[in-house]
């Protein structure tokens, strides 16, 4: 079915619709991952989003139900070169077309991806429209002109969970709410006890901070201050999520009041947000960091990882008062920060997905890191009690 994609800037793509007849909007943005299309799929980073995969073949292996970053598909649309109806891969129930009908998501092939990949590179990521039904291509550009831009959008709040619950064996179990939220809720039978804020976490997260050893209670991403320090947890997770962190100022100002009372760790978002509660500022990426070939230099040992990253804001590495905190992680190929830890208290964060999978294991360590810091800080606050 033939179908328009056009740009706010007035570049306008002739495609097909392998999902039918529709319409909708979104920020254009692409990822260069090779492999990974339902976790890039249901990752709620991409709310609002139409992603355009740059490697040119998708739908070669199908979709499952195990390959999934959340409850559903979080992108606006899924622009790629080429679709491939007939998939081949023993884990697979059904195809990616068939996926995006069952939840009414757009998918979009027969452009020149590359094409469209360069445009964004070098104009930036930029407000679009898709329709199969409209053939007046200057009336769509001006539909994505009046769309809203992601720069003040709070979409955390979009995909949040609305109820607790705790992450056991893979599974969500929701938390009781005739139960009082207190550390009677936690289980005994774990080495530690957590609480991540859900700003659009992603489940592969929630994996590995299990296999970590932790306990895992998630929290609805507007919980005040009061709530964790009644849990009285053993750490706290900030997780990653969509849209511009500035706006998010409720999570900001709950950061600030729970700095110093645990270990905190933060991953994309939750990185930018811990930025903002030390006094850093936030801007727009150009283009953004999607994909999974990232490389890093861990400030520390001078070593470079690859990473996989999600995200089209990043903190101003300027703005950081370097008696507060040491940039422990920067961007190699634009400069960008990529983490940075607290001089004074237990806290570190990463910009990027050390949980990635399908992708590069290379910083996967840091679950480990958050681990021992919360067990190094027990045993402090049980010798400080011992002493008194």
């Amino acid at each position: 079915m033939k179908a328009i994609l056009a740009l706010e800037d007035g570049r306008v793509f002739s495609c097909r619709s392998f999902t039918g007849a529709g319409e909708v909007g979104g920020e254009a943005v692409f990822n260069t991952s090779m492999t990974g299309y339902q976790e890039v799929l249901t990752d709620p980073s991409y709310r609002g989003q139409m992603v355009t995969m740059t490697y040119p073949l998708m739908g070669n292996y199908g979709v499952n139900p195990e390959d999934v970053e959340s409850d559903r598909i979080q992108v606006s649309a899924f622009i790629v070169r080429e679709y491939q109806d007939f998939y081949s891969n023993h884990r697979a129930t059904s195809s990616l077309a068939a996926y995006l009908k069952s939840q009414g998501v757009m998918g979009i092939e027969g452009l020149d991806t590359r094409a469209l990949t360069r445009h964004l590179r070098e104009k930036g990521a930029m407000r679009a429209v898709i329709s199969t039904r409209e053939s007046d291509a200057a009336l769509l550009v001006a539909r994505a002109k009046a769309l809203p831009s992601m720069a003040g959008l709070d979409l955390a709040r979009e995909v949040s969970t609305e109820i607790p619950y705790f992450w056991r064996e893979g599974r969500r179990i929701p938390v009781d709410a005739s139960k009082k939220p207190d550390a009677s809720l936690w289980r005994k039978n774990r080495a530690h006890t957590v609480v991540a804020f859900d700003f659009g976490v992603k489940y592969n997260i929630l994996r590995s901070l299990e296999a970590a050893g932790f306990e895992v209670l998630v929290l609805p991403a507007a919980t005040p201050a009061a709530t964790v320090k009644a849990l009285n947890p053993d750490g706290i997770f900030l997780s990653n999520g969509p849209g511009d962190p500035e706006p998010v100022t409720y999570a900001v100002e709950t950061i600030r009041e729970l700095l110093g009372f645990k270990p905190i760790f933060g991953i994309c978002l939750g990185n930018q947000l811990l930025g903002l509660a030390m006094g850093g500022k936030t801007f727009k990426l150009k283009f953004g960091h999607r994909g999974g070939n990232q490389a890093v230099r861990n400030e520390a040992t001078g070593r470079v990882e690859v990473t996989s990253q999600n995200h089209g804001f990043a903190v101003d590495i300027t703005t950081l008062d370097p008696d507060l905190v040491t940039v422990t992680h920067v961007n190699l190929n634009d400069g960008t920060l990529e983490g940075f830890r607290h001089n004074h208290l237990p806290v570190f964060t990463v910009q990027y997905h050390p949980e990635a999978a399908p992708g590069p294991h290379d910083a996967h360590y840091l679950f480990r890191d958050f681990s021992e810091m919360v067990a190094e800080w027990k045993k402090e606050k049980r010798g400080l009690t011992k002493g008194v």
